[in-house]
């Protein structure tokens, strides 16, 4: 029986986290004892009674609350370090566990309002999909229905539109991989006592299966150890980011697919089937590829991750042709297959896969030893593969899957030719025999010290001195001329060329040798000219590459937001470089940078024009432009967790059908890692994608664009006021944060900071926002916002904001997501750090001074979005937070008393205990957080 009620639903949310809850504070007792229970219990309920008076935040029990906390404070400053690491250990699980009931519970959800539309409305559709505003089972009948669009119009665009998710090697996925896998077990356990559930009669014995399975996952879960002792190489690192691809979605990919040919067909008619080579989603990844301030990414790095990828997609691939060959015994097959295996051959379809499974399995052999010249330079003869005898790209492989397929349907067998055939075909399609391409980044500087380099060698004098003219006439020079501007022989041995210079040349030398589809783009991260762009074609050209990987800039800081029409204006109208490029283009959006420069509202406004403008440009010189959006998993970062709105409330005219974004660290495992959660991401993408190429939405007007202009110039200076000018913000980040403690988490291969002597200016945007996220303060994301938005109120544009707000929906989900931030922020919690950890008299005036404006943006946001409370339409956020807040309070108040210990420990085995102790409450505040950074 479906219950029509969510609230029945959502009690068992709470009666399977309460239960998790209740294994994970037995399997304590077990294992470390009941003192140690009782001590986790007495800071559990004293951050309960907390929340309940108000968390600081009602005046009318603030007695009651600042006992509470003081409680809190006492017990924590009570433990041993041994006894912190325990404590931070329990609150880390249990923040674990409860993400794991509340990933199964999105799924549990989206499974009954699909049941729900099947009974009622949905009777006779193929309910494949639901009905939801960001799924494509509800997009297309809006878009029919609202938005005046025909079938043809829709079909057009789901089967050409492509988003590329791009897995970067950020580090902010804190879970070791296997915590993560006992994490993706509860949920599967979860579902299986759903099933169970529907049934109506559980028996004993069943219910004692699934409750020791469940004990076995967290007694073992317990007994692991959390954190990561070294730090990944780039090839784990690799490995380890893109298995998402191989355990989920290698399947959940064509299962979506299938889902969307069969709504199409619902909605659009059964002529409207999604083609069989569709590609409506590719990945790729900067894993092994991105060098960008990581000097672990060398050339053979690359190559090794790429003959890795080949060898996984070569594997992938001959395990499903082995299994389509076990089941297609088939006797009988067209003339043109029959015509490739002989008379002779009983089962045709066996006989005519057996040399593509073998060809495959030869694919791998190459692959490895490629793999194995590498590493050690040379291979034995005898073991040489030639390439004519393996698949070195899809369209081989492809070619010889259609006319397999094409036999099955010519025979009557398209129920076949529609099962695990087609899932391979899709699967091809996607992810091809490289799994995913990588893309190459390196910065702009690398560049030119390598240009100057050779300009200097050659008797040209120092391109590093000649200006923005004088490079591109020679870079087109160059580009035009039929000989070499240097050979490898020349700078190879030579003492003449600096090993990063011979390390950025090998790179285009490495580049020059892959193989079709191993690579994807070359981004230069910190672009700020066209000789940048041109730079990077020229060096590719010379080394042989020939088909040159598209040369992607990344606008990143605010001054290169601003400057980047111009830039892409100079480069458009150069007659070289636009022959190159083939009538398209693609430009990156840095929001991590812009954000960490300038304030997330000033950022987001500049990234908003700065699409515009470019877009603008490329209509001008008829370039067919693709954005590329670096984001990342917090607000401060560009991230969105509601992916729909996010995409929608891009500048119109921006996407058209193209969106390529990055997926990072703790995001990959959150949107990829379950098979529910993927396909609903992938629906939710591609109904997003649809939806804002035929959807009208409010543009801004001269006067909002005016408005916008204030408000991003006030916020902007407030910001940089803060981080920027005051001279006490260092040491006050430095201590109040564990910014410096970050680096020994080992979950990245690459260094914090790009410059290892710089100062706060040359730190990454992933621990710049991660040691914010960890105190609650949360400072990125709303710092400047406050006091732009209260300016504006308390003027006579006030009536003009509060109609921008309501009328445009770009502006409205910016602030929205500073209003979900402030819902995450807790301004006691970052005085209690302060508090324990800053010394400097001056730098706890910025502190006290800090929570003054995060107080006043709290009262601003919600003047504008006139509501009483944090996102109290938010349903699930509430949820969420009822239910986490009490246990990331207690990681939080432990992390604080290990820092202010930690930091004054001269006892080496108890720094290891507290080491310990503070990377799991860091692993344990990012479960209960949701991202990082």
């Amino acid at each position: 029986m479906i219950s029509k009620d969510f609230k029945d639903l959502d009690k068992q949310l709470r009666s399977d986290v309460k239960a998790m809850g209740s294994i994970l504070g037995e399997t304590i007792k077990h294992f470390s004892g009941h003192d140690i229970f009782d001590k986790i219990e007495t800071l559990r309920f004293s951050a309960k009674a907390w929340r309940e008076a108000g968390a600081g935040r009602d005046a009318s029990q603030q007695a009651a609350c600042d006992t509470a906390f003081k409680s809190m404070s006492q017990t924590a400053a009570s433990l041993s370090s041994q006894e912190l690491k325990t404590a931070s250990r329990a609150f880390a699980h249990f923040c674990a566990i409860a993400n794991a009931a509340e990933y199964h519970h999105r799924s549990r959800r989206n499974d009954h309002k699909l049941a729900m539309y099947a009974i009622n409305e949905g009777k006779n559709r193929a309910a494949a999909l639901g009905p939801d505003a960001d799924s494509c089972g509800g997009v297309i009948p809006h878009l029919l229905e609202k938005e005046n669009c025909t079938p043809k119009q829709i079909y057009d665009s789901l089967v050409t539109q492509q988003v590329e998710l791009v897995l970067t090697a950020h580090p902010t996925e804190v879970n070791r991989r296997t915590l993560l896998d006992k994490h993706r077990r509860i949920q599967y356990l979860l579902t299986e006592a759903d099933e169970l559930r529907s049934k109506g009669v559980v028996t004993k014995f069943q219910k004692k299966l699934l409750d020791d399975a469940l004990k076995r996952e967290i007694w073992l879960m317990w007994q692991s150890d959390e954190l990561y002792r070294r730090k990944p190489s780039v090839q784990e690192e690799a490995e380890r980011g893109t298995l998402v691809v191989e355990t989920v979605l290698w399947e959940a990919l064509p299962n979506f697919l299938r889902k969307l040919d069969a709504t199409m067909m619902d909605t659009l008619g059964d002529e409207y089937r999604l083609p069989l080579e569709a590609a409506p989603f590719k990945i790729s990844s900067w894993m092994g590829g991105d060098r960008d301030g990581n000097p672990n990414v060398t050339p053979n790095v690359t190559r090794e991750v790429c003959l890795r990828n080949r060898i996984r997609a070569a594997t992938l691939l001959k395990n499903d042709l082995t299994e389509i060959a076990g089941r297609l015994s088939t006797t009988f097959c067209n003339d043109e297959l029959r015509a490739k295996v002989g008379t002779e051959a009983r089962a045709p379809y066996r006989a005519y896969l057996a040399p593509m499974i073998s060809k495959l399995a030869l694919t791998i052999l190459w692959a490895e030893q490629e793999l194995e010249k590498v590493r050690k330079g040379n291979v034995p003869d005898e073991k040489i593969i030639d390439v004519d005898e393996i698949y070195l790209t899809k369209k081989q492989l492809m070619d010889e899957m259609l006319v397999l397929y094409k036999s099955l349907c010519d025979t009557g067998n398209h129920l076949t030719a529609e099962g695990k055939v087609l899932d391979f075909i899709r699967n091809l399609s996607a992810f091809g025999l490289t799994l995913c391409q990588l893309d190459v980044r390196q910065e702009s500087t690398r560049h030119k010290e390598a240009l100057d380099a050779i300009t200097k060698y050659l008797g040209l004098g120092s391109y590093a001195d000649w200006d923005e003219t004088t490079k591109i006439t020679w870079l087109q020079s160059e580009l035009t001329s039929k000989r070499p501007l240097i050979r490898r022989s020349d700078w190879k041995d030579n003492s003449f060329f600096s090993d990063t210079v011979k390390d950025t040349l090998e790179t285009f030398k490495m580049i020059s040798e892959q193989h079709d589809d191993s690579l994807n783009a070359y981004v230069i991260s910190q672009a700020t000219s066209a000789s940048d762009v041109l730079a990077v074609l020229l060096l590719q050209v010379d080394a042989g590459v020939k088909k040159p990987l598209r040369v992607v800039p990344l606008f990143e800081t605010l001054d290169d937001l601003n400057g980047a029409a111009e830039t892409m204006e100079t480069l458009f109208s150069l007659p070289a470089y636009k022959g190159h490029i083939n009538g398209k283009h693609e430009v990156m959006i840095g929001y991590s940078d812009s954000a960490k420069d300038a304030g997330r509202l000033s950022a987001s406004w500049a990234q908003y024009e700065t699409q515009e403008a470019l877009a603008k440009v490329a209509k001008k010189h008829s370039i067919d432009l693709v954005f590329f959006h670096g984001k990342g998993g917090t607000v401060g970062r560009g991230g969105n967790p509601a992916t729909f709105k996010a995409i929608l409330s891009h500048a119109p005219d921006t996407i058209n059908g193209k969106f390529r974004v990055t997926e990072q660290g703790e995001m990959i495992y959150q949107n990829f890692g379950h098979p529910d959660r993927a396909m609903r991401t992938l629906d939710i993408y591609t109904a997003a994608v649809c939806a804002e190429k035929h959807t009208e939405r409010a543009r801004p007007t001269p006067e909002w664009r005016a408005l916008m202009n204030k408000l991003s110039e006030i916020s902007c200076a407030a910001y940089r006021r803060i981080v920027r000018e005051d001279e006490r913000f260092v040491p006050y980040f430095r201590s109040a944060t564990p910014e410096l403690e970050l680096s020994q988490l080992n979950i990245g291969s690459r260094p914090a900071k790009r410059n290892p002597t710089g100062g706060v200016e040359s730190l990454r945007a992933i621990p710049w926002n991660f040691a914010w996220t960890q105190t609650r303060h949360n400072l990125p994301t709303w710092l400047g916002v406050g006091e732009a938005v209260k300016e504006v109120l308390e003027s006579n544009d006030a009536d003009k904001l509060r109609t921008m707000y309501k009328e445009w929906g770009s502006f409205r989900t910016t602030i929205d997501l500073v209003e979900m931030v402030l819902a995450k922020s807790e301004p006691s919690i970052a005085r209690h750090y302060e508090e324990l950890l800053v010394k400097d008299p001056k730098a706890k005036e910025l502190g006290s001074h800090i929570r003054s404006l995060h107080n006043e943006t709290e009262a601003a946001v919600l003047d504008l979005a006139n509501h009483v409370s944090f996102c109290e339409t938010n349903e699930l956020l509430t949820r969420v937070l009822h239910v986490r807040n009490p246990y990331v309070d207690c990681s939080n108040i432990l992390q604080a008393e290990i820092l202010k210990r930690l930091r004054n420990c001269n006892n080496a085995e108890e720094e290891a205990t507290l080491k310990d102790a503070l990377l799991i409450s860091i692993t344990g505040i990012a479960n209960g957080m949701g991202n990082t950074g």
